[in-house]
């Protein structure tokens, strides 16, 4: 494993967004995630930079035998090749690229014993012995994956189903685990069983006698219970999950996966006391399983790392998450998206992302898995797809089919987005003889649904002027709320600078803090989910409401003990805070009388 010399990550973004981000920040050290749901976008990509860096390519077509695992591989590992090749340029430069050497340094916190040394060396050394410091000194960022487990479409060949190992989510990991990478896999998205039970196939996720792993796994999940559940589930067959990755449930970018009403707060504190049982309790079973199945028995716990990410913005919040929760590291996404030097993002798109504000950042229900998914209002794509409804012909052709999973109407999966779902919904609908206004939600339902696994791709090639005849021009894009408070382009030294607190890019003054944020989207979604318990029968969601009404008021309790008894942090915006969070409070007393009243209407 790389050493970390920064408390950040670039999370995944999108399909396309940080496709190629390892090759422009894995040489200064950053570790940031690649999408693997788009082989045929990664094959495209490594065409463009094997002629860029004129390096060979032999095009993988869809008629070679394990085609879109060969796929990954070769890109995953040319992106290795490019972030090395780029490294080793930096470790060897001569002294008229002291500047490009120094950018290196410039990017860490000022709190880098390394940033201070090199500094020290610049003043006193040599140029021929900072060479060999810096061989000794740069790292190389982590290029790690990311697979949405429940993204596992079957394959077909001639009209034949295709062994499970060809699923989509398989394929992806077999690519990743044949890759020459040392990094890790993040599966996030919930559990697959079938997928984690493939993993066994593959000597790299296996530790060392040492305790080396070449293929590390991530969970990325939003409370304990589910990292335990899963973690033990992997120990059982021998694997490690060597970090936790805890995203808040709302206040984060793309598919949103809200918890029944617990706030990041209280979830970050509760991994922090639990943090050694965790580790001890699945180690265990860890143990356990190697010395069942035979396999290398390290000779200590093997290390485990917490990280966070959602809706963080400023360097005071960075800092507190780090020294009051202890985490190991801090995921920064959608800022991201406003650094071209960075992320893939196609010029127009850009500007509609800094011209975005509240009202244009939304949670939708265009995401074709069904789960609620934050977008960006007047996205290219949606308009190609508002033309279709106009013209009664609503739905996507499906180029690229990655979200077939539907087996509602047909024997072979379809997506809820495609032409050919929608319009037999829309048959199905009716026939149902519903009330105009009710048919008419219904309808709105079904024909929201957007081709988002081609959208989400799509601005990485216009980034790049590639081709774009299949996709079309239409771009989706998942920036989360936070992306209000960031109005204009910024270079990564700027971003950077931002996180560590040496500049400030946000000029807003009315940011609420982020955990406020959280609170005020959860009770946006607790107002919603009671709406829609008022379509149905509402008495037998009383249950979960009341529950979810309590777990929330449960977690402003928390922020309120925190926020009165905190030291060193949000001295200049703790009453604002508090303020809030008894607004925040208030509002749920009040949904607390409705929920009951409600149900009490015979």
């Amino acid at each position: 494993m790389n050493p970390r010399n920064h408390s950040f990550h670039i999370p995944v973004m999108g399909i396309g967004f940080t496709i190629d981000t390892p090759v422009k920040v894995a040489h200064l050290g950053i570790d940031s995630v690649i999408s693997l749901v788009d082989d045929m976008l990664m094959e495209k990509m490594r065409r463009f930079y094997c002629e860029k860096m004129l390096l060979p390519y032999q095009e993988i077509t869809d008629k070679i035998e394990d085609f879109r695992a060969k796929r990954i591989t070769s890109y995953l590992n040319l992106m290795k090749e490019i972030a090395d090749q780029k490294l080793d340029e930096l470790k060897t430069a001569g002294q008229d690229k002291i500047e490009e050497i120094k950018h290196y340094f410039q990017l860490l916190p000022d709190s880098s014993e390394l940033k201070e040394e090199f500094n020290i060396r610049l003043q006193s050394f040599s140029f021929k012995e900072m060479k060999e410091w810096l061989k000794e000194n740069l790292s190389l960022g982590n290029i790690d994956v990311n697979i949405m487990t429940k993204v596992d479409k079957d394959n077909y060949k001639n009209g034949e189903k295709l062994p499970v190992e060809f699923n989509d989510a398989h394929a992806a990991l077999r690519g990743f685990a044949q890759s020459n990478l040392n990094s890790s896999v993040v599966l996030s998205a919930g559990m697959n069983p079938r997928l984690y039970a493939y993993m066994e196939q593959f000597d790299d996720f296996f530790p060392s006698t040492n305790g080396f792993l070449k293929k590390r796994i991530i969970l990325k999940v939003s409370d304990y219970r589910s990292a335990l559940i899963q973690g033990k589930f992997l120990a059982k067959k021998g694997l490690w999950v060597s970090e936790y990755r805890i995203e808040s449930g709302l206040n984060c970018g793309g598919h949103a996966f809200a918890t029944d009403g617990f706030l990041m707060g209280p979830v970050l504190e509760e991994f922090k006391l639990k943090r050694q049982e965790l580790t001890e309790q699945v180690w265990v079973i860890l143990s356990a399983a190697l010395i069942a199945n035979n396999k290398p028995l390290p000779e200590n716990p093997l290390s485990l790392r917490i990280t966070a990410q959602g809706g963080v913005g400023t360097s005071e919040e960075h800092d507190f998450l780090r020294a009051h929760y202890q985490v190991d590291s801090v995921g920064w996404g959608t800022p991201f998206l406003l650094v071209p030097e960075v992320t893939s993002v196609d010029k127009d798109t850009g500007e509609q992302l800094k011209n975005a504000k509240e009202k244009d950042l939304y949670l939708s229900g265009i995401s074709p898995l069904g789960v609620p998914f934050n977008t960006l209002r007047g996205n290219t794509k949606d308009i190609e797809k508002q033309k279709l409804i106009d013209s009664g012909k609503p739905g996507s052709l499906c180029p690229k089919k990655y979200v077939e999973l539907n087996y509602d109407y047909t024997e072979k999966a379809i997506c809820t987005a495609s032409y050919r779902y929608q319009r037999l919904k829309i048959k199905d609908l009716n026939t149902q003889n519903l009330p105009t206004e009710i048919y008419q939600k219904k309808y709105n339902q079904i024909v929201e649904k957007s081709c988002i696994c081609v959208g989400l791709g799509t601005s990485a090639l216009l980034a790049n002027n590639l081709d774009t005849t299949i996709e079309g021009p239409g771009v989706s894009i998942c920036p989360g709320p936070n992306l209000a408070y960031f109005d204009k382009e910024m270079s990564l030294k700027e971003l950077s600078g931002h996180i560590y607190g040496r500049n400030n890019v946000i000029e807003r003054t009315d940011r609420p803090h982020m955990f406020v944020k959280e609170l005020n989207l959860y009770l946006d979604h607790l107002k919603t989910k009671m709406e829609d318990a008022k379509q149905d029968f509402f008495k037998k969601h009383e249950k979960q409401l009341t529950h979810f009404n309590e777990n929330m008021q449960e977690g402003v309790r928390y922020y309120q003990s925190l926020f009165t008894n905190i030291k060193g942090f949000f001295a200049e915006t703790k009453q604002q805070v508090l303020a809030d969070l008894e607004k925040g409070k208030q509002t749920l007393l009040q949904m607390e009388l409705e929920i009951k009243a409600q149900s009490e209407v015979k």
